[in-house]
């Protein structure tokens, strides 16, 4: 098993053995210190909502990840188009189920209506 190190400048994690290849690009490692195994693999997953910080003792700790980001008005408007096309398949479905008991002459009157109100939403949902 490899020695592993902490760099608290740069949050991260190296094996000893390759810390020559990360001077030799122009790492800054000089605060490297031996950490265990089991701190290596206490914070190289994070749990949810929560990123790798330096803490206030210089080992790694966990803070709390940022919120992300508000959604775009293109990604606002994609959701949009998916919900609505969500919902046009759900309307269609209904649609289909009650017209087909009125050409079949089986409509009972709450179907009728509940048809009519199907077409009316389907209507309002178009021109949204």
């Amino acid at each position: 098993m490899q020695n592993i190190v902490w760099s608290a400048k740069n949050n991260a994690f190296f094996y000893e053995l390759d810390l020559v290849y990360y001077e030799r690009a122009g790492w800054d490692i000089s605060d490297v210190i031996p950490i265990s195994e089991q701190v290596f693999q206490q914070f190289t997953n994070p749990p949810p909502r929560k990123i790798r910080v330096v803490g206030p003792n210089g080992l790694p700790a966990w803070g709390d990840a940022p919120p992300p980001p508000p959604p775009t008005p293109e990604e606002l408007q994609q959701q949009a188009e998916y919900e609505k096309r969500q919902l046009l398949r759900l309307v269609r479905e209904k649609i289909d189920i009650y017209q087909d008991a009125v050409d079949f002459g089986m409509a009972t009157g709450d179907e009728k209506r509940l048809l009519d109100a199907w077409r009316e939403y389907r209507i309002i949902l178009y021109r949204v």
